[in-house]
């Protein structure tokens, strides 16, 4: 589908071929109402949900600037919309568009909690934090009748395994019985993604995401229940939410996040051309000096995916944003330090759970 319009509620402007596609096509309407055809959808695509069977549901990686060896995804596809996400880009593995099929074609983990007994009962699997939602958010709208996350932390409370959580989503909330238990037992770490408190912004950046003020709210909600929390702002964008640093660490400070990280724009793969295109929508006037400064931090191109490097950026400006995210941390006493270790000692498989 090729779109030339903004879609209320969808971050992505058009819907590009993946780039494994070998003979991608475009449908372009020709102006007849024909609302049966399927080759030409609607401007307003509804979101789907499809299984997918996949049988290792744990992924590792070995990258040295992620805080995380191993990993599970409740979903392929976020139904967030948020334009920089670089997950994007894996949806092109499934022949889907990382733009509006990323944001419409939700995929979810079946038979989770069987998938996820069979690999923590495996001879040789060494008990590790879990990260739940590094691709895609764990509490994304599709939980609220899907319930794979939940399904997950019910049965890795029963394992007594640890677990860390990052989302934008105000539907952990619902789920704080679970989390407050796993605190008690020192097994979770909750990292809210705070981009922006301006929700005009917020509705642009992050069409179908909490708002800024719900995100503070679940803060405060998961600090009062006794889950070790704090607040992730990524990305920091040049001359977008790049001013709002401050702001941001402070606001999460008074609603008492314990930790505060910042992640640089990254724009890898097709990401690149749907963020340009939506900063040519949005922000006319500043998308070439916002392309400028992201270039001058990236050796001269959009994106460099070098280890110690893609998370942070290289050169003055990306220096000063260090500065001043770390200046506003000591100030408002939120050092990364203070992010909770996690108990691994208390594991027991699951074995025979399901019977």
């Amino acid at each position: 589908m090729n779109v030339t319009q903004v879609l209320k509620g969808r971050g992505a402007v058009s819907n590009p071929a993946g780039r494994f596609e070998r003979a991608p096509s475009v449908a372009v309407h020709d102006g007849w109402d024909r609302p049966e055809d399927e080759d030409f959808p609607s401007l307003s695509p509804e979101t789907t949900f499809l299984p997918d069977k996949t049988r290792n549901i744990i992924a590792t990686n070995n990258s040295p600037d992620v805080p995380f060896e191993q990993s599970i995804n409740p979903y392929k596809g976020c139904e967030h919309g948020c334009i920089y996400c670089y997950a994007r880009p894996t949806h092109a593995f499934l022949d889907l568009s990382p733009g509006l099929d990323f944001e419409t074609k939700i995929f979810y983990k079946t038979d989770p909690v069987e998938r996820l007994l069979e690999a923590l009962d495996k001879p040789g699997y060494v008990c590790r934090t879990l990260a739940l939602g590094t691709n895609t958010d764990p509490y994304q709208p599709g939980e609220k009748e899907l319930k794979v996350t939940r399904r997950l932390l019910e049965t890795l409370l029963d394992c007594r395994h640890p677990v860390s959580i990052v989302t934008k989503g105000a539907l952990i909330v619902r789920d704080l019985d679970i989390l407050g238990e796993l605190a008690d037992l020192g097994l979770v770490s909750v990292g809210v993604s705070i981009t922006t408190l301006d929700n005009e912004l917020k509705t642009k950046l992050e069409p179908r995401t909490a708002s800024p003020g719900a995100r503070l709210r679940m803060v405060r909600e998961l600090k009062a229940a006794g889950v070790p929390v704090g607040i992730m702002m990524a990305p920091v964008i040049p001359f977008i939410n790049d001013h709002e640093i401050e702001t941001v660490v402070e606001g999460a400070a008074q609603a008492g996040a314990e930790f505060a990280g910042y992640v640089m724009l990254r724009l890898p793969f097709e990401v690149k051309d749907l963020f340009v295109e939506w900063l040519q929508e949005h922000y006319p006037l500043k998308a070439e000096h916002v392309m400028s400064r992201v270039r001058e931090m990236r050796g001269g191109k959009a994106y460099q995916a070098e280890w110690g490097t893609r998370m942070r950026g290289q050169g003055v400006y990306a220096d000063l944003i260090a500065k001043r995210f770390e200046v506003a941390r000591r100030k408002y006493g939120l050092d990364v330090s203070r992010r909770a270790e996690l108990r691994t000692d208390l594991f027991r498989r699951g074995q025979g759970m399901l019977f």
